[in-house]
């Protein structure tokens, strides 16, 4: 399948504002759901159905940032962060999503 000339110029443009569009959508969810995956810890804690300490929770962040670091930087290499209509459907994503 051929793109005709004249709409060759449409594909480098849509393509990263739609992937944009798709980030900023999940990025805008998945924050809020970690929100509240947080508050419900909290509670939980404050009426001391769960108990952590500082080191259980030190020695779980350590075992779980390595890993969200690593995802990240390939991450990093995949996404055109550098365009502008995908800054813009980031934007858009996080905005209305």
């Amino acid at each position: 399948m051929t793109v005709p000339p004249e709409f060759a110029w449409i594909v480098p443009v849509v393509i990263p504002f739609i992937i944009g569009l798709l980030v900023g959508f999940i990025v805008k969810r998945t924050v809020k759901w970690i929100f509240c995956v947080v508050a419900l810890v909290l509670v939980l804690a404050a009426t001391g159905y769960v108990s952590f300490t500082f080191q259980d929770i030190y020695d779980s962040a350590m075992n779980f940032l390595p890993k969200i670091i690593e995802t990240g930087t390939g991450l990093k290499d995949v996404l055109p962060y550098s365009s502008a209509t995908f800054l813009i459907g980031l934007a858009l994503g996080l905005w209305k999503g």
